[in-house]
This record gives C-alpha cells, sequence and structure tokens, in this order.
C-alpha cells in the first residue's frame, strides 16, 4: 500500500467551469499561477471554504509554500450535509473540530491525479488516512468521486469532489 501525507483543506465548492477557469487565471501581468486560496477565491464559487479556513485560521497556511494537495468538496456537496452541519462547524467553540475536517481534505505533497490513480491511501494532514480507489476510469476518495482533476495553483493542486470527506 503506497500512503503520501496529507495537509489541509476540505471545503471548496465549485462550478467546474468556473474551477477549471480559476485554476488557469494568471496572479499577474508575469504570467504567475495563483495559490490554491486565491484561485479559489478567484473561481467565485467557494463562499463555504473561504469561510471554513477564516473560521478555523488557516487561510495563510494553504497560502504557504506548500505544495499542497486539496481534495475540495462543492458547494452541493456541502449542501447534502445534515442541516446546521456547515454552521455548527463555523462556530468558534467548535474551530478545533472544523480544523480536523478541513485538514483531512489536504495532503503534503503535489498529487496529481495519474499520481493518485496509482495509490491506494494517502495520509491527511490531520492524521487519518483516506482510501483512494479508481473505478470506471474514476478516481474515488474514500467514498467522494473525483468531479475535476489536476487544477494547478502555484503552492500545489486541488481536486474537486461531490461530498464532503468526514474524519472518524
Amino acid at each position: 500500500m503506497k500512503t503520501i501525507q496529507v495537509v489541509a483543506m476540505k471545503w471548496m465548492g465549485a462550478g467546474l467551469l468556473g474551477v477549471m477557469m480559476a485554476g488557469t487565471a494568471q496572479a499577474g501581468s508575469h504570467g504567475e499561477k495563483q495559490d490554491i486560496v486565491d484561485t479559489a477565491v478567484a473561481a467565485g464559487q467557494f463562499e463555504t471554504l473561504a469561510a471554513a479556513l477564516e473560521a478555523a485560521g488557516l487561510v495563510e497556511t494553504l497560502k504557504g509554500d506548500g505544495p499542497f494537495t486539496v481534495f475540495a468538496p462543492t458547494d452541493e456537496a456541502f449542501a447534502a450535509l445534515p442541516e446546521g452541519t456547515v454552521e455548527s462547524l463555523l462556530e468558534p467553540e467548535n474551530r478545533e473540530q472544523l480544523q480536523a475536517v478541513l485538514t483531512y481534505h489536504v495532503v503534503a505533497g503535489n498529487v496529481m491525479a495519474e499520481d493518485a490513480m496509482g495509490l491506494d491511501s494517502a495520509t491527511t494532514v490531520q492524521g487519518q488516512d483516506v482510501t483512494i480507489t479508481t473505478m470506471d476510469g474514476s478516481v474515488m476518495i474514500n467514498d467522494a468521486t473525483v468531479i475535476q482533476a489536476d487544477i494547478e495553483a502555484s503552492n500545489g493542486v486541488i481536486h474537486v469532489i461531490d461530498s464532503v470527506l468526514l474524519p472518524e
């Protein structure tokens, strides 16, 4: 079983086109890519993620050097959680739990989809492993399907998933 370490992020929702465009957006006139956080914000589709990262105190971490691999749930994935779950996690008294959920979506390193397809699992920054499987050409992270892969940022890569991963 091959494993890699995971770092910190969970809450990224996205319209596929917006994410793809944001992933290729230029940070400036010098052709530089944006970091993971700026890529998400530029897409205009990551309000839940931005709020969660802010509440958890993880914005600066994910703007750091990295590299990070982020499995990012869509807004629809967050909406599918039981009513009140997101709001509860955003409460200041639940900051540690929110950090655990967010870091369960991040792996240390730059893991592109092709590389992930060769792995059985990855250790997240939160400390628990996620299971990686490939079925009919689709990559699954636990029970979530990767619906958009390899959105490159200056400090890592984002893979959009269709459901929220929750640590045990």
